[in-house]
C-alpha cells in the first residue's frame, strides 16, 4: 500500500527525497539514500532503475533495501516494465548498451537468481503513480484522472494501455526525433491543476545538470527530474519538506560517472 501525508508523519519522516532516473548509477543512488536517512525523509524514486550504467544490480539491491526497511519506494518506469517482460522471457527489444547490460549484470551477480525473481515480484507492483499532499509523482506524464482514479496494484504485470502507458511512456506521437527516440508531446503540463506539482522522470529536459521546472497559467508545475544518470550524466534529486511544502525544493546532485 502506498503512503499517505499522515502516515509518513507518524513514522517520524520529516519529509521527502524525491529520486530522478538512476539507470543503474548506483553509486549516486546510495548517495541519495545516505542523505535522506540522515535528514529523516522517505524516498520516492520515480522509476528507471536499470540499463545503461555499471551497477545495475547495486540499484536494484538499493531499491529493495528502502522497502524492506520502509525507508522509500520506487515507481514504476518503462525501462523497469520492460526487465521484468525479459526476465519472463518475453520476446523484447534489447538493446546491448542498455537492457542487454542490465541482464548481464543480473546473470553473473552472486545473488542473480534471487536479484531476478525480486524484480519480477517487485516491479509487477510498483505504484504506476503517486500522490502524497500537494505533489503527484509519476514516471513520465500526468494526466487528469490520475487525481482520481488509484493505479491498478499489479500496473507492473499488465499491459501498459490507458493510465498506465501514458504514466511510464508519456504523451507520445509515434514518431522518433533525428536521434532515434521517441518524440513525445509536454502538452499535458497545462493540464495540471492549481496548487499541484507533478514531479516526473524519463525525460532529459535538462541543459545544465539540474532539474528543469515548467510552470502553467493555471498554477500547477511539473518538475523534470532525469539529468541523464547513468549515461554520463549526475543522478539529480529534490527534498520536499512536509512542514513548509511552499518553500522551494532543495535540490542535489551526485558526481556523474564521467566527473
Amino acid at each position: 500500500m502506498s503512503p499517505g501525508l499522515d502516515a509518513l508523519r507518524a513514522a517520524g519522516f520529516r519529509g521527502l527525497r524525491v529520486v530522478g532516473d538512476v539507470h543503474g548509477d548506483a553509486r549516486g543512488f546510495a548517495a541519495a539514500i545516505a542523505g535522506a536517512e540522515a535528514a529523516r525523509l522517505f524516498v520516492v524514486q520515480l522509476g528507471d532503475l536499470t540499463d545503461h550504467g555499471p551497477d545495475n544490480p547495486g540499484a536494484l539491491r538499493a531499491a529493495f533495501a528502502l522497502i524492506d526497511t520502509g525507508r522509500g519506494l520506487f515507481l514504476l518506469g518503462n525501462h523497469d516494465h520492460k526487465l521484468r517482460r525479459a526476465l519472463l522471457g518475453d520476446a523484447v527489444r534489447i538493446e546491448k548498451a542498455g537492457l542487454g547490460r542490465t541482464l548481464e549484470q543480473i546473470a553473473a551477480a552472486p545473488d542473480g537468481a534471487a536479484l531476478a525473481a525480486r524484480a519480477i515480484a517487485e516491479i509487477g507492483r510498483a505504484p504506476a503513480w503517486l500522490r502524497i499532499g500537494p505533489w503527484l509523482f509519476v514516471h513520465a506524464a500526468f494526466h487528469d484522472a490520475m487525481l482520481h482514479q488509484a493505479p491498478p496494484p499489479d500496473a507492473g504485470a499488465q499491459r501498459a494501455e490507458g493510465l498506465v502507458g501514458r504514466a511510464i511512456f508519456g504523451q507520445v506521437t509515434g514518431r522518433q526525433g533525428p536521434d532515434g527516440f521517441p518524440i513525445r508531446l509536454i502538452g499535458w503540463v497545462d493540464r495540471i491543476p492549481a496548487g499541484l506539482t507533478a514531479m516526473v522522470g524519463h525525460d532529459n529536459r535538462s541543459r545544465d545538470g539540474r532539474p528543469v521546472t515548467m510552470a502553467n497559467a493555471r498554477g500547477g508545475r511539473a518538475v523534470f527530474l532525469d539529468t541523464g544518470a547513468g549515461k554520463g550524466g549526475a543522478l539529480a534529486w529534490q527534498d520536499l519538506p512536509f512542514d513548509r511544502p511552499d518553500v522551494e525544493p532543495a535540490q542535489g546532485h551526485a558526481a556523474s560517472m564521467t566527473d
